[in-house]
């Protein structure tokens, strides 16, 4: 099947599973928004995704574009370092047309790998795991406050998204260019609708790991008690 055989194929599989996962990042930005207005409805919104069949077949669906994801990630980078051959060990300047994102793709991607694997142990492990295995899970509040009340947290949280909004930028813009639906024109407009809303998710991410660590590691008050 060319989706999976040809070069032009996978480009395609990681595009769609790429624009899937920005959806995804976007209500999670929103979500985790609840828990800045309100830890009660935050804990509410836990509790109505929980371990219910619809929360673990979006969990599969979600885990199944990540994996997908990563790995066709791997080997469109080594097949394109197999076609350059020797050439990729030849030290050139950078053309103006060549964004910084799309020539570290990959260290990109690694760095958001390692941020989500923390991601995961922190807060699904802790939540979503325990209750699928028939034990207690912890709440949301719980979670929250035993993650964000490490300022590290902070500081590691805001250099992932970092990186997130480098990989997304390039990414948006370049996913609708594999799958074909751009042209002269729209080119540019996909890369400033990628530019601003990788820069609002990641923004309103940033703003909301920001207050969590106010309240939990610094005793905000007025946060998530609105």
């Amino acid at each position: 099947m060319w989706l999976f055989k040809s070069s032009v194929g996978r480009k395609v599989v990681m595009s769609v599973t790429g624009l899937f996962l920005i959806l995804f990042l976007t209500f999670h930005a929103l979500m985790n928004a609840v828990a800045v207005y309100s830890l009660d409805a935050y804990e509410a919104v836990c509790e109505f995704l929980g371990a219910n069949w619809y929360a673990l077949l979006g969990t599969a669906v979600l885990a199944a574009g990540f994996v997908i994801h990563i790995i066709y990630a791997f080997i469109l980078t080594l097949q394109n370092r197999s076609a350059r051959g020797n050439d990729r060990y030849a030290v050139t300047a950078r053309p103006k047309s060549v964004e910084w994102a799309s020539q570290n793709m990959l260290v990109l991607g690694i760095i958001v790998l390692c941020f989500l694997v923390l991601h995961l142990f922190q807060f699904w492990a802790k939540m979503q795991l325990p209750e699928i295995m028939g034990e207690y899970p912890t709440t949301g509040e719980q979670a929250l406050e035993a993650v964000f009340s490490q300022p590290w947290v902070c500081i590691v949280y805001l250099i992932g998204f970092c990186a997130i909004w480098f990989h997304i930028t390039h990414g948006f813009w370049s996913a609708f260019q594999s799958i074909g639906v751009n042209n002269d024109k729209w080119i540019n407009r996909w890369k400033c609708i990628g530019w601003w809303w990788a820069t609002i998710v990641m923004l309103l991410f940033a703003v909301e790991v920001i207050a969590l660590t106010g309240k939990f590691a610094w005793g905000w008050e007025c946060v998530g008690a609105c």
